[in-house]
């Protein structure tokens, strides 16, 4: 065995038997980071969070999938009029700065420059007109939501926030509203696809009735995934009422404009969709009141009405028409039967003097007076001698009857 001893480590260096401090380490990498200096770096802006003046962003790299924290002073954006939303394209003066207690890295910006509109908000507003131009965001595309739904789509993360948020307040309104789950990636690469597929699940099922794609809150970044056009056309085709709830009040993917509703946040969504019991039985008890306040007071109405009506003399007494009338009735019926009488007795005289006159000019008196008139068979009247010849047969009509005869 060799009596040569191990070389030790050099005393700036650290090993098992003599290691460093966590801040000494720390210190050594703050000194290291220092010495880079200020640099200038691009890219997009993927969130802009004001908060008391300053701004808590994320930079962006354009092509890669690489995000550093940024915070820009008061006093910086003082400096200078433009204005920064998500994203914008931007060149960034940062210097790296590292937290010793912390033990956390975060850029702080000195100068902040726009460079031109943000590849991804380009692509989206490139997007968003090709599609209002087909006429998916058209009102008239839209339908409404049923009164009542029987059973409710639901496409969202599983266990997340929106997943409770809505069902929560759905079965608060309508403890007996059902729910047909479709559980999808709500972030990442594979949500758009995910999301679509769900869709287009729940959208085949007959016993839908309105579907819900609901996630929480997030950056901008990471709602990129409900701007997607393959979802996007999706949710267009739907059938089935849709209604979309993601994020926020101030976010709008594209899938909000396509949406038979938008609603601000998971929990708005839960109320649209679903009514509220105690609401609906409140304009029930409100409706049964109304109405029976209409009929009482339809009802009172006519009861005063025909109060008044029989407080009327006419219904009040009835027989005071009769009364009244009967000293008239009288002298009318006994000026009648005068007038009848007096044009019966005219009438007879008349009749009598008629028949007087018919009386005279009749043949039968002539007959009375002792005249004859002596008939052919045939009827025809003798007024000559000449007219009969010896041997004819003749009737002769007297007052009180008649006598056949011949002429000799």
């Amino acid at each position: 065995m060799s009596d040569a001893q191990p070389a030790r480590p050099a005393a700036d260096r650290p090993s098992a038997e003599a290691p460093w401090p966590v801040r000494v380490l720390s210190g050594k990498l703050k000194e290291y980071i220092d010495r880079l200096g200020s640099v200038w770096v691009e890219g997009e802006l993927a969130q802009w969070n004001v908060r008391a003046g300053n701004v808590y962003a994320k930079l962006k790299d354009l092509d890669q999938d690489a995000t550093l924290d940024l915070r820009v002073w008061s006093s910086v954006l003082a400096r200078t009029s433009d204005e920064f939303r998500q994203g914008d394209r931007v060149v960034v003066l940062v210097k790296p700065d590292f937290w010793v207690k912390g033990g956390t890295l975060s850029m702080q910006a000195f100068e902040i420059r726009h460079v031109g509109l943000g590849d991804l908000l380009e692509r989206l507003e490139r997007l968003r007109r090709q599609l209002a131009q087909e006429g998916l965001f058209d009102a008239a595309r839209k339908v409404p939501l049923p009164f009542l739904p029987r059973c409710i789509g639901l496409v969202t993360g599983k266990d997340s926030d929106a997943e409770k948020d809505v069902l929560r307040n759905a079965q608060l309104r309508w403890p007996e509203v059902r729910f047909r789950l479709r559980y999808a990636a709500v972030q990442g690469e594979r949500a758009a696809a995910d999301v679509a597929a769900g869709i287009r699940e729940l959208d085949a099922d007959p016993e839908v009735d309105v579907i819900i794609v609901a996630r929480g809150g997030g950056d901008f970044q990471n709602l990129l995934p409900f701007s997607d056009e393959e979802l996007v056309r999706t949710a267009a085709a739907c059938r089935t009422p849709l209604v979309s709830a993601i994020g926020h009040e101030a976010d709008r993917p594209l899938l909000d404009e396509v949406a038979d509703l938008r609603a601000s946040t998971p929990t708005d969504a839960a109320k649209r969709v679903v009514p509220d019991v105690a609401e609906e039985w409140a304009r029930v008890q409100q409706a049964r009141a109304r109405m029976a306040n209409r009929v009482t007071g339809l009802v009172s109405l006519e009861i005063d009405r025909i109060a008044q009506l029989r407080s009327r003399p006419a219904l009040a007494d009835p027989a005071w028409i009769v009364d009244s009338r009967a000293d008239e009735l009288l002298r009318w019926t006994t000026r009648g039967a005068e007038l009848v009488g007096r044009r019966i007795e005219t009438a007879e005289s008349r009749v009598a003097e008629l028949a007087g006159q018919l009386r005279a000019l009749s043949p039968r008196r002539t007959l009375e007076r002792g005249y004859a008139i002596a008939r052919r068979p045939d009827g025809a009247v003798l007024r000559a001698a000449s007219d009969a010849s010896s041997g004819d047969a003749l009737r002769v009509l007297l007052a009180d009857g008649e006598v056949a005869t011949t002429v000799d």
